[in-house]
């Protein structure tokens, strides 16, 4: 079993990291389009271009399945525009609906981080109307912390201060749960605790994404507490180009960061 994993950078390695725990048998091919991040700021058409030539070249691998580990790709993609092709293709989204169906109950609002082309996305919108009915849910754009996470900038105080500018107008004390809309959010959740009182739960939609593709290749499993995690094989691309043996150590720091968070 082949499977494909792509995202506009290093985002989507916390979702390739999920996929090795839960699928170790699993051969990957992961492709982070290092050539055109951020996608968070480009129009959409330059997006659908990106994904279409990714998608060929997962194609071209032969793949059992597809997952776009990108929000922002995902926000753009559409279910109708992705059944176009022979494969499954799991988009995944800013986990709202987990964090009202989890946290709704408890007195407090939520707020959802993304690019600034998942906020203005109508995907995202539309997801809204359909679970936030009593509109508890804030929306902010945070681009700058891919921006630290494709430089490779996990320990500075510089990203405390950009998070304290961009949610100077949101009230820490009045959240229950930081929905992190962008997998490469999810380097940072240190600083995120530094900010947000410890009551304040990080949701992330790595795994339900995981959860999606096992259903659509057939996967019924339970994990077996003695099996090695991350057994399956992993070729790495930077945008359609074999990684290099310096991009591979910067990958592995990458990962290394991921299990620190864990």
């Amino acid at each position: 079993m082949r499977v494909g994993i792509f995202d506009s950078g290093i985002g989507g390695l916390s979702v390739l990291h999920q996929a090795l725990r839960e699928i170790p048998e699993a051969e990957f091919i992961y492709y982070a389009d290092e050539e055109h991040v951020p996608y968070g700021e480009k129009t959409g058409e330059q997006i659908r271009g990106y994904i279409d030539e990714i998608i060929r070249f997962m194609l071209e691998k032969q793949v059992d399945a597809i997952v776009i580990a990108c929000n922002t790709a995902t926000s753009v993609a559409t279910k109708e525009y992705r059944s176009r092709f022979p494969v499954p293709i799991i988009g995944m989204e800013p986990a709202v609906k987990q964090a009202v169906e989890v946290y709704g109950h408890l007195p407090g609002r939520i707020l959802v981080a993304a690019t600034p082309v998942t906020i203005a996305g109508d995907k995202l919108h539309h997801l809204l109307e359909q679970v936030d009915r009593e509109d508890r849910v804030d929306l902010v754009a945070l681009p700058g912390l891919v921006r630290f996470a494709e430089r490779g900038d996990f320990h500075t105080e510089e990203i405390t201060e950009y998070l304290r500018n961009e949610l100077k107008n949101y009230s820490p004390e009045n959240y229950k749960a930081f929905v992190l809309g962008c997998t490469h959010f999810n380097y940072f959740k240190a600083y995120y605790k530094r900010i947000f009182p410890d009551t304040v739960q990080l949701v992330d939609g790595n795994a339900g994404t995981i959860r999606q593709l096992m259903r659509k290749l057939g996967i019924k499993k339970e994990k077996d507490p003695f099996e090695k995690e991350g057994n399956g094989r992993i070729q790495y691309y930077f945008s359609g180009k074999p990684v290099t043996k310096e991009e591979k150590k910067r990958i592995e720091t990458y990962i290394e960061q991921l299990d620190i968070l864990e």
